[in-house]
């Protein structure tokens, strides 16, 4: 009996341990997820570009006039030539004429070379050489009477607003011409600072200051005012009533006055009425 026991309980054991091995109530989960790091979606990009912060500067810098959110809407395009401190050439050959500023002249056969102009050539060849890509950002009026492109430019790599930055630096001075008059406050205060501080032209050229004055000539006083010395009363022979011919001595020829044919009486005491007709100095 006892031994019949046993082999039922070994029986119900092998039925237990054969249920395990069809899976029946079983559920395979497949390995748990492993968390890792939380990786922020990347931001939509929008075309804007931002202004990078110098060192000790903020990151819109006051001296561009470029909002921090990006450039101004215009045309892109990619300079070709610098011809001097305000004006470039870009792609397609269009020559553009910055608004606002202007540089001391290097190419005007009328002004020749001005001071600073050389410095301002190439403190703009610096800013956008050729082969940088630039935005031309327009004001009311599109073209000068030259034909040139009006424009404010920004470079595009980093945002720096070209006309503003001459103009900090003292390499431009602002030239105002209405109605294209968009940041004429934001260059005249650049322009302020500069000249305040001595950069560029400013401390080079002395521009816009008002010239020295030369010394005025030591005022030399007039002479004395002297009275004439009373001439002497003229005296006059009675010998030559109709002209005034002083008395002998010393005795005089013709020669001697201006007068001619004149009448004499006598004693004539120049003898001037030599043939005795009453009349003197009748020839010569």
């Amino acid at each position: 009996m006892a031994r019949r026991r046993g082999f039922a309980l070994v029986g119900i054991v092998l039925a237990l341990v054969s249920g395990c091995g069809t899976g029946v109530g079983v559920r395979s989960t497949g390995p748990e997820p492993v968390a890792g790091p939380e990786v922020s979606p990347a931001p939509a990009a929008t075309g804007e570009v931002t202004v990078p912060a110098a060192p000790g500067r903020p990151a819109a810098e006051p001296a561009t006039g470029l909002p921090a959110t990006g450039l101004p809407a215009g045309d892109d395009a990619v300079v070709e030539q610098v011809v001097d401190g305000d004006t470039l050439v870009v792609s397609g050959g269009i020559r553009v004429r910055l608004i606002g500023i202007d540089t001391p002249e290097t190419k005007d056969p009328r002004q020749g070379v001005q001071c600073f102009g050389p410095e301002a050539s190439d403190e703009a060849a610096a800013l956008v050489a050729p082969g940088t890509a630039v935005r031309l950002v327009y004001d009311v009026e599109r073209l000068d009477r030259y034909g040139r492109t009006l424009a404010y430019v920004y470079r595009r790599d980093d945002g720096l607003f070209v006309n503003a930055a001459l103009v900090a630096g003292g390499f431009a001075q602002p030239a105002t011409f209405p109605p294209n008059v968009a940041h004429a406050d934001h260059f005249a205060a650049l322009a302020g600072t500069a000249r305040d501080e001595g950069r560029g032209l400013w401390g080079a050229c002395g521009t816009g200051a008002p010239p020295a004055a030369e010394p005025l000539p030591t005022p030399v006083p007039p002479p004395p005012a002297v009275a004439p010395a009373p001439s002497a009363a003229r005296s006059c022979d009675a010998s030559y009533p109709g002209v005034c011919v002083p008395p002998a001595p010393p005795d005089l020829d013709c020669g001697e006055i201006p007068d001619r044919r004149f009448a004499v009486t006598p004693p004539d005491p120049h003898g001037f009425d030599g043939d005795g007709d009453g009349v003197g100095c009748e020839s010569g």
